[in-house]
């Protein structure tokens, strides 16, 4: 049994170092989603976010699209981790603590 612990801490470990190497990566990644508007024939992009309860747009350069694209995406495949380790997190705390 001591083994089967050992092995629960190492793993409850692991999770909290790469849920601060997530946590860390999201603070250099924009929020928000990017959208279009379409105005006499010409293409737009925005970035919209909240910020407390106002909804801020902020115009994006063309060339910047695809940059802050690939950015949004990254955000969202990070956050989906996060969520991920966060149950596993949670497991591995109950096996410690013997409440399963």
């Amino acid at each position: 049994m001591n083994m089967i612990i050992s092995t629960v801490l190492q793993e409850k470990q692991r999770i909290d170092y790469m849920l601060e190497k997530y946590h860390k990566m999201l603070s250099g990644l924009p929020k928000g989603t990017l959208s279009e508007k379409r105005v006499n024939g010409n293409t737009y992009y925005y970035l919209k976010y909240r910020k407390g309860k106002k909804v801020i747009s902020q115009y994006i350069c063309k060339n910047e699209v695809e940059v802050l694209r690939q950015q949004i995406e990254k955000r969202r495949h990070i956050e989906v981790m996060i969520k991920s380790l966060l149950e596993e997190q949670e497991l591995a705390v109950r096996l410690l603590e013997g409440n399963i």
